[in-house]
């Protein structure tokens, strides 16, 4: 297959995507930052707890989350969820970059096959991806708390 690295309008529907769950699951808006370009061979997650989607299916690499624990406790909060645990605070940012990755198959296509969510905490695991073109990270920030959504995919070239 011939693959292609993202462009600036994919980087934009994940944007959107970050947007889109802040406000519709806080009631609360994100400001979601410039995308940037990772500088090395392979992206890695550095915030207190990780979420990772592999996807395949004419696509090949990794859509991660990567958040503090601040930020998801905030989120259980308002989500009305008292169990604060490090077991719940894996199991939401998993379920965050399951539900953005779900989001981007809307755009992209029911091509875009997205595993189950691998969760850790920081330095749990390398990112380990099949992507070859650049990763990039979203930065954004609620309210003091910033995370990351990290994006490194190829995409099937049409034609």
């Amino acid at each position: 297959m011939n693959f292609r690295a993202l462009t600036p309008e994919d980087i934009e529907v994940f944007s959107e995507a970050i947007s889109n769950f802040f406000n519709l699951m806080t009631r609360q808006a994100a400001q979601v930052k410039t995308a940037y370009v990772f500088k090395e061979a392979a992206p890695i997650l550095w915030n207190d707890f990780n979420g990772l989607i592999q996807v395949s299916g004419g696509f090949r690499g990794s859509i991660a989350f990567s958040a503090p624990r601040g930020l998801l406790n905030e989120i259980l909060i308002v989500m009305g969820e008292a169990d604060k645990t490090d077991a719940h605070f894996l199991d939401i940012v998993g379920e965050i970059a399951n539900q953005l990755s779900g989001r981007a198959r809307k755009h992209f296509g029911e091509a875009l096959d997205i595993s189950t969510p691998i969760s850790c905490e920081r330095d749990g695991f390398p990112l380990h991806t099949t992507a070859q073109g650049p990763a990039y990270a979203i930065p954004l920030t609620w309210g003091p708390y910033e995370a990351h959504l990290v994006v490194h995919l190829d995409l099937v070239r049409k034609g």
